[in-house]
């Protein structure tokens, strides 16, 4: 699939940047091009040392910001796949800093539907988070607008062969933003954890499993929809006797902009959503025939109009053995 194609990867040295380019370096082996675009030069030499020329002659590293639309548009010359998974992340820096999160999550997220429009680029896929749905805070706000953008660009595409979709998922275990490796730390440390209440619980999924649904989203999907996962949940207090600091925590109330549970579809998304068994799809509409007709193939079921999915009412929930292996493997 990724064979004979040019790929870039914004926000290519994170924690998901890291695990695409390791998997599909290992899994194709006649990639055409891969640059990882970014704006950490320190990140980027740190990657490049992993990555020699002798061995990667088609590795890029492409240094610029998504807030620079020249400089995206330079980058995206030539490139068949873009993964978008640049991006502001830290809920409270978001409420001290509003606009900066703007001009990178939703400024951004339009320099770079422009450049592919403007260039001859075929897929693009986009990394969303379970803030965007009934976001609370500024951070899960900017993100269902960067969303949105994704979509919409879609609809006037014109008569250009290419798709955006996005890819929606909850907590990864063990990056930057997942708390078993704080907990972890704390461990270690013998330092006593900060909980904010005991009701809370977690989506689960692995870096790999989240590179499979890009890779899945590029090879399936075909423009305009939302790939959410399937994937188990865990209880706070599970995760803390699978790490050992079930005795040694204090209760501090919820933090800014955080939720109880983990939300990755809405009720009022539930009508636009469909089942097709490893993931749900959910559509800009319903009424598109095309759309559904390609979904046939994977038995898509309807869900009911009350339909909701977040990581307090799911089927499974990982229990501590299993999530014991999970944090042995951080």
């Amino acid at each position: 699939m990724l064979n004979n194609k040019s790929i870039l990867i914004t926000g290519g040295t994170g924690s998901f940047g890291k695990s695409f380019v390791k998997i599909i370096t290992k899994k194709f082996k006649k990639i055409k091009k891969l640059i990882i675009f970014s704006r950490d030069e320190l990140k980027q030499f740190e990657m490049e040392r992993l990555y020699p020329k002798n061995k990667y002659p088609y590795m890029r590293f492409f240094l610029g910001d998504i807030r620079d639309q020249e400089r995206i548009m330079s980058a995206v010359e030539g490139v068949d796949y873009l993964i978008h998974a640049a991006a502001l992340k830290q809920v409270p820096a978001a409420e001290y800093n509003p606009f900066e999160f703007v001009k990178t999550n939703v400024i951004g997220a339009q320099n770079i539907v422009q450049a592919c429009l403007n260039g001859n680029v075929k897929k693009v896929v986009s990394l969303s988070t379970d803030k965007a749905v009934s976001p609370i805070k500024l951070y899960g706000a900017t993100k269902l607008c960067s969303d949105k953008i994704f979509l919409s660009a879609n609809n006037f595409k014109g008569s250009k062969k290419i798709s955006f979709n996005v890819v929606r998922y909850g907590n990864v275990a063990g990056s930057r933003g997942s708390i078993m490796p704080y907990l972890i730390n704390s461990k270690k440390n013998n330092k006593k954890v900060t909980l904010t209440d005991k009701k809370m619980t977690r989506f689960n999924i692995s870096l790999k499993d989240s590179v499979d649904m890009v890779l899945w989203s590029l090879k399936n999907a075909m423009g305009g929809e939302i790939v959410i996962p399937k994937i188990p949940s865990y209880k706070i207090m599970d995760l803390l006797k699978a790490t050992q600091n079930d005795k040694n925590f204090k209760i501090v109330g919820i933090r800014l902009g955080e939720k109880i549970n983990e939300e990755l579809i809405g009720v009022s998304d539930a009508i636009n959503t469909i089942d097709i068994g490893k993931y749900y799809i959910t559509l800009q509409t319903k009424n598109d025939k095309k759309i559904l007709a390609h979904y046939k193939k994977f038995d898509y079921k309807n869900l009911k109009s009350d339909f909701s999915y977040n990581s307090g009412n799911n089927r499974k929930f990982l229990t501590v053995s299993e999530l014991k292996k999970i944090v042995k493997n951080i």
